[in-house]
């Protein structure tokens, strides 16, 4: 055994690359397993084995792995490796011990009463096994890599949509169970739809899955990224959960149909600003206000149409492409964050014009102030944000649409917190203005188009922040939630901003 060890150890390349060497070192731990049977095995000789189990069961063998459970005469492998591990724990010396590898834990240990204990390498997982009859030994072995090793598949589906998320507790015991909870620490917190499974070897003639039988999830008051699993058996137990997306067709209908709205209606805000451009702009803050409109409208068409480009190229549940997705997010990104700091130059020049009636800025200065803060600012931070998370793979999510990166990186805060900050920045320069032409109104503006043009800008600002600050809210709930109503409303909002507007144009 400790053979076997240091040669896949040191072979550990060539062998997880490989189909043939990780199913000879399959079929070996096999033998081994077989063999245990005829005597008792020491701490040494299994710490041997579940080295060699975490040599191929590795990140790194994970694509290998992929290809024998699809196969037709190598799609039982996984289940032969559970099965062996399972065989030599069944057969360990009496002595209590722990062993602790990279990605494995075992420990055997005997008891009279309960049992309770938190296992893995990560202490990721709670047993709780509350009577015994009589002395028992207990072994428990959690694997924390097993994922990469086990299909996800039972009697009705073999697909890549559920995944195992939360290590896999292997319990072994010489006297009868008859109730037992886990509770596991999922993987990945934007999975849901939790299924308490254990492996059932004889399912699907003899290759092996996933069953629920005698299983079931209990909820867990106040904890988060955790489910308590409830079992009448023992054996190799785990939990399956779903990607964290909504696939409703209404949803998906009322999505397209109100971006579609939104973008339609967009396009004739631009027209009509070209049309009415010149009798609309005659003084220095009405040109202004118009700019920054045009640049929000402009900034939400783009944002909208890489919405759509994104969306046509991820199918749910699958991988995102990195490049054609990581392009779309960048400029979703980019021109979202542009709307809002349009939105933030529009407070500002309010705020300039209330605040410092007999000081006068220059167009041109104006302009390229605006242009900074509303391109600009939103550039450098775009390019900040792949910068620093597109190299670890974490800049978009990693399936079911392109848009920034959550559970990884929280790439998706260089949108949340930026967007969040001028929402509350606008309403306190509302508030300021509000509170100063309470006092003296805007009578101290001379010309009668300049006061229309700075009552219209308090309007816009009054009404725009409120329903972008909404409409994004209810966004930033879409990724951390799967309740229909909340999906429905941000679409719905989403078109909506752009209705409203059309209050702002003249």
């Amino acid at each position: 055994m400790a053979e076997l060890q240091n040669v896949t150890e040191i072979f550990a390349d060539k062998i997880t690359d490989s189909t043939v060497n990780t199913l000879t070192t399959v079929d070996l731990l096999k033998i081994i397993a077989n063999v245990s049977q005829s005597f008792r095995v020491d701490k040494s000789i299994m710490t041997n084995f579940l080295k060699t189990v975490d040599v191929i069961g590795s990140k790194q063998a994970q694509n290998t792995w992929q290809k024998l459970n699809a196969g037709n005469t190598t799609d039982n492998a996984s289940s032969v490796l559970l099965r062996s591990t399972e065989d030599m724990g069944s057969t360990l010396t009496d002595t209590s011990f722990s062993i602790i590898t990279n990605s494995t834990q075992l420990n055997r240990t005997k008891t009279s009463g309960s049992f309770f204990g938190t296992f893995g390498t990560n202490f990721s997982t709670q047993i709780d096994i509350p009577v015994f009859n009589g002395l028992t030994s207990i072994t428990t072995i959690v694997f924390t890599a097993f994922d990469n090793v086990l299909p996800v598949r039972n009697t009705t589906y073999n697909g890549n949509q559920t995944k195992i998320n939360g290590d896999v507790a292997a319990i072994i015991v010489n006297n009868t169970v008859y109730n037992l909870s886990l509770t596991f620490d999922v993987k990945n917190t934007s999975l849901g739809s939790p299924q308490c499974v254990f492996w059932n070897f004889s399912l699907l003639d003899e290759i092996g899955g996933w069953d629920s039988t005698g299983c079931e999830v209990k909820p867990l008051v106040n904890e988060t990224g955790k489910f308590k699993c409830e079992c009448n058996h023992t054996t190799s137990f785990s939990i399956l959960m779903s990607p964290f997306f909504v696939d409703n067709l209404i949803l998906g209908f009322i999505t397209f149909i109100c971006v579609g709205i939104s973008m339609i209606c967009l396009i004739l805000a631009l027209i009509i600003e070209i049309i009415v451009w010149k009798p609309l702009t005659r003084n220095d803050t009405a040109y202004m206000r118009h700019v920054s409109m045009v640049n929000i409208a402009l900034s939400l068409l783009i944002a909208d149409i890489c919405f759509i480009i994104g969306a046509a190229i991820v199918n749910k549940g699958e991988p995102t492409p990195v490049g054609p997705c990581t392009t779309a997010t960048f400029f979703m990104h980019f021109f979202y964050l542009a709307l809002f700091f349009w939105m933030l130059f529009s407070a500002l020049l309010l705020l300039y014009r209330i605040t410092m009636v007999f000081s006068r800025m220059s167009k041109a200065v104006m302009m390229v102030i605006a242009f900074f803060l509303g391109y600009g600012a939103p550039l450098l931070i775009a390019v900040i944000t792949v910068a620093s998370t597109a190299g670890g793979g974490g800049y978009i999510q990693e399936e079911n649409a392109c848009w920034l990166n959550w559970n990884k990186t929280k790439a998706m805060l260089a949108f949340v917190i930026p967007a969040l900050t001028i929402v509350a920045i606008n309403f306190l320069v509302l508030l300021v203005v509000v509170c100063k032409m309470i006092s003296r109104g805007v009578g101290n503006v001379s010309e009668p188009d300049e006061k229309n043009a700075i009552v219209v800008i308090a309007r816009c600002v009054a009404i725009l922040t409120p329903l972008f600050g909404l409409t994004w809210a209810f966004g930033i709930g879409t990724m951390v939630s799967s309740a229909l109503g909340i999906h429905i409303v941000f679409a719905i909002l989403n078109s909506l901003q752009v209705l409203i507007f059309y209050s702002c144009i003249y």
